[in-house]
């Protein structure tokens, strides 16, 4: 049978900077930081099927003061070792979702991949995208190993990984951010990342300032959460605090 885990990082504040800052929910107040910052969970999540061991975008890529990646301590609380993930499946490479797709190692000082018996499936126009200078929504230093790796397969606008794994790019929050719907044999399940983000933009018509093409992301949303009250799909929510995943 399927497992789904969900892999929460904690709850953040960003605005315009594009800084993560941790928020304590029972401590601090959401008014007393700056104008325009939205509340969101970061929230990678595992998927267990009778084929892969699938991790759904990789989250902040934090470390403890052991060097140990945040990701890695989740996993291993859940009797998951991280060399036992199979795919890592990539919404998009912004670094609230990809900061830990590779891990700087300090003796070497170079970066490896994070999980090292997997492969990794990201877009191939995102990935170029991201590797430019300039743009704070990405670490290009820790996605440049990704180029010409042995074990990154570049997707392009759609398709299905292994039979049961469908991919589509949106082009909605982000110009390549693509979405998956995994095909498990007793349901499908839905990974939005940023274009499905929470449980209450599914339910209300929603247009962000924020995405690429609001419009249009707002429009998939209410196309998805049609097709899975029609066909009882879950839903997985990368950002929400309260329902990180809900079956309908």
């Amino acid at each position: 049978m399927t497992q789904i885990i969900p892999l929460s990082e904690g709850s953040f504040t960003i605005d315009q900077t594009k800084e993560f800052i941790p928020f304590k929910l029972d401590q601090d107040d959401l008014q007393s930081r700056s104008r325009g910052s939205l509340l969101v969970e970061i929230q990678p999540f595992l998927v267990i099927t009778e084929k892969d061991i699938i991790l759904l975008d990789t989250g902040l890529g934090f470390t403890d003061e052991f060097n140990n990646l945040q990701i890695h301590q989740h996993l291993i609380v859940h009797d998951i070792n991280p060399l036992q993930v199979t795919k890592v499946l990539m919404s998009h490479l912004h670094k609230d979702h990809a900061g830990g797709v590779t891990k700087y190692d300090l003796m070497s000082q170079q970066y490896f991949l994070s999980f090292p018996n997997a492969k990794y499936y990201i877009n191939e126009q995102e990935l170029n995208f991201a590797l430019q200078p300039g743009n704070p929504s990405y670490h290009p230093s820790r996605l440049a190993l990704l180029q010409n790796h042995e074990q990154v397969v570049l997707l392009g606008n759609e398709g299905i990984i292994d039979d049961y794994i469908y991919f589509q790019v949106t082009a909605a929050h982000s110009p390549h951010h693509q979405v998956f719907t995994i095909d498990t044999g007793d349901g499908k399940i839905f990974f939005g990342g940023d274009d499905a983000p929470q449980l209450k933009q599914m339910k209300n018509k929603f247009v962000a300032k924020y995405d690429h093409d609001g419009k249009k992301a707002a429009s998939l949303r209410n196309e998805w959460w049609e097709a899975g009250n029609k066909a009882n799909w879950t839903f997985l929510f990368y950002h929400d605090i309260q329902t990180p995943s809900i079956r309908l």
